[in-house]
């Protein structure tokens, strides 16, 4: 406990973020060691100015890191520390994931398929039943299905899960302590039981504007592939959508009739190759190869392959696990995820590796 204490507090210090919390620990050989180190060495610190160094050294928040132990035990939350194993996979790779997760719930972040869908505060009548239907056809693939408990398409989404039973997470712009939009408090209380809701702040931040873009970034990183249904060309959806593709995620949107104002983001997106255009959840899992076999090893794996350099350190870090995803190879070896993706590609014509869904990777 007391080791928590001290994560939940380096989260609590005005003006440090993830980069500089992790900088942080980094330098200062553990999270406990930030506030027993001196200010001197603290200012050694990339980003560490003499203002942050007095918060740490003076304890400042070690008070309000007690008080918020003190609620999240009281109410049954997780919470999951970066370097922790029950931390989300696909988070712990990107500089600016939460250094630390409340999580109230029962679902898998570290689920086998996580499909977020993200859309309008204010869909159309077309818009709501696209999404249902889409929900209900991802049923048979067994997803954890996420999104942002927001007003339109994200409680559609939320609400149909609960009724096929599916696992479903709502991602919080606030801490855990209220319920935004309060409207949802009864869905949100059946996701607790069944899903999950999740939040980087604690439990007295309030829902206010700037923490939903925010919020935006741990729905794209904590996905395999990202949907939208319906959204203007400017949003919170837009958002979730450009981030996803810089995580390298898969993101399908939702074709609409042109110059419809509910439908031109998607169309932009398509129309800039950003998504690909969905009309059925059995797309997805197309993309996706979801409902492929078990590949065979048909053909054995060749005894003299030539590698590149770069071949060799992909090969070699891949042969340390199980299956590796392309964003743990991408934050590992420091590479652009287009630079990563055609050494992955050009490893697979020549038989070293095999491509699992969810964007895994294993040696032949």
């Amino acid at each position: 406990m007391d080791e928590l204490l001290y994560k939940v507090a380096i989260t609590l210090i005005p003006n440090v973020g993830p980069v500089t919390a992790r900088n942080l620990i980094s330098y200062c050989g553990g999270v406990r060691a930030v506030f027993e180190a001196r200010k001197r060495e603290l200012l050694k610190v990339p980003g560490v100015g003499s203002h942050i160094a007095d918060n740490i050294v003076n304890q400042n928040v070690l008070g309000r890191a007690e008080e918020e132990l003190r609620f999240i035990g009281e109410h049954g939350i997780q919470a999951y520390f970066y370097l922790d194993p029950d931390y989300p996979q696909r988070l712990r790779h990107y500089p600016d994931s939460p250094p630390l997760l409340y999580y109230k719930g029962r679902a898998d972040l570290n689920a086998e398929r996580i499909v977020a869908i993200v859309g309008t505060r204010r869909p159309s009548v077309h818009g709501i039943h696209t999404c249902e239907e889409l929900v209900e056809g991802l049923k048979p693939y067994g997803v954890v299905l996420i999104s942002g408990l927001a007003y339109g398409i994200d409680i559609t989404a939320h609400r149909k899960c609960l009724a096929l039973d599916i696992p479903t997470v709502g991602v919080l712009g606030h801490g855990l302590r209220r319920i935004y939009p309060a409207q949802h408090q009864a869905v949100a209380r059946a996701m607790a039981q069944s899903g999950g809701l999740l939040s980087e702040y604690p439990s007295y931040t309030m829902p206010d504007r700037e923490h939903f873009p925010m919020r935006n970034r741990i729905i794209a990183g904590l996905c395999d592939a990202l949907i939208v249904v319906e959204t203007r060309k400017k949003g919170g959806s837009m958002i979730s959508a450009h981030m996803a593709n810089d995580y390298n995620k898969d993101v399908f949107a939702v074709p609409g009739r042109i110059k419809d104002s509910c439908s031109e983001g998607c169309n932009h997106l398509i129309k800039c190759h950003k998504a690909a255009l969905i009309e059925q959840a059995a797309d997805i899992a197309y993309v996706m190869r979801w409902d492929e076999p078990q590949a065979q090893k048909a053909i054995q794996k060749q005894l003299f392959v030539e590698l590149t350099e770069s071949e060799k350190i992909v090969v070699d870090l891949l042969s340390q696990y199980e299956a590796v995803g392309i964003d743990q190879l991408t934050g590992t070896l420091q590479v652009a995820n287009s630079q990563m993706a055609g050494l992955l590609l050009e490893l697979e014509f020549k038989g070293v590796i095999r491509a699992l869904p969810g964007k895994r990777y294993v040696l032949v």
